[in-house]
């Protein structure tokens, strides 16, 4: 197995063979989250107006995501796991989510033009994903893992985190958690949350985000009646 590391907007457009695209600051946090919480199906899309056309013609949807990391007027949910935490009990059961985010959506709606396949990537689910990669038989030739960072365009260090974490799993690479956590949280990709003075922005996010291995389940995405969709795969 041959893994290929890129980053941003131009490496999802890049990557090759079984594609994983990371957004940990919050996309793939909130994702396994919808499935967590009862959501039925995750339909990902490019933008707003795309996201309001599905919902026009459907009862049962839920609108999720953000514009440059703020609420999209309109949205049910914008694109914070402590939010969806909150929300109470069957909120999201059996529902349809549309999810549309700056980094990780467009990341994984990039990738699904040359990519084999395409797993949706985070912290939560590193473990998880591994295992999946690893029972493959045989093992994919090549894995691109794609650390999307600050709105697809600047690195940030929780997606280049995850990605040595992955790695790590992966090929038993060497992997310092308490390294990665300390560049994570002094970094202003941290900051912005924790000094609280976005109300877009809530401290509590960070704290979801940044714990390893909480699901036992993959979510790959693909295309599906002319819609990009997330399937859930238990392990």
């Amino acid at each position: 197995m041959k893994i290929i590391r890129e980053s941003l907007y131009a490496g999802a457009k890049e990557a090759q063979g079984v594609t994983i695209i990371i957004d940990v600051f919050r996309a793939f946090t909130s994702t396994p989250l919808f499935f967590h919480l009862g959501a039925q199906k995750v339909i990902l899309v490019s933008s707003p107006d795309e996201a309001f056309f599905l919902k026009s013609n459907h009862d049962d949807i839920v609108l999720a995501g953000e514009v440059d990391e703020q609420l999209i007027p309109g949205f049910d949910l914008g694109n914070s796991p402590s939010e969806l935490i909150k929300k109470p009990k069957g909120f999201l059961m059996g529902k349809i989510v549309v999810q549309r985010t700056t980094a990780g959506v467009t990341g994984v709606i990039s990738a699904l033009g040359r990519a084999e396949l395409v797993i949706i990537g985070s912290f939560v689910m590193a473990k998880a994903i591994s295992r999946y990669l690893l029972s493959q038989n045989p093992l994919p030739d090549i894995v691109t893992i794609v650390a999307m960072g600050s709105r697809g365009v600047n690195r940030a260090p929780e997606d280049e985190g995850c990605a040595d974490y992955l790695e790590h799993l992966l090929q038993g690479s060497h992997y310092d958690h308490l390294k990665t956590l300390k560049n994570i949280i002094f970094n202003e990709s941290a900051q912005k949350f924790i000094r609280g003075d976005k109300i877009y922005l809530p401290r509590e996010d960070p704290i979801f985000c940044l714990q390893r291995d909480l699901f036992d389940f993959v979510l790959i995405a693909g295309k599906e009646n002319g819609l990009v969709t997330v399937t859930f795969k238990k392990l």
